[in-house]
């Protein structure tokens, strides 16, 4: 039951960071987390933390690349 209120808030305060998620959804997906957690065991536990590692690593990759590309298509009034 602790396992859950943490993981709730811990939710909640990475939802602050996540756009398209509002608080309540956070919470939510937080105190899901932990029962998802406790099923994984710790081998699961690792390859789903280098596997939003990857994902992280990746995105930010894309957003680099959509960054450097010029913006071409606008017209000057």
């Amino acid at each position: 039951m602790i396992g859950k209120i943490l993981g709730a808030v811990a939710g909640q305060r990475v939802a602050q960071n996540v756009s398209g998620v509002n608080g309540p959804a956070g919470a939510l997906l937080g105190a899901g987390a932990v029962s998802v957690a406790r099923r994984l065991g710790p081998i699961g536990l690792v390859v789903a933390g280098l596997g939003g590692y990857a994902f992280k690593r990746y995105r930010d990759k894309a957003k680099r690349q959509h960054a450097q590309q010029p913006h071409s298509g606008r017209r000057a009034a």
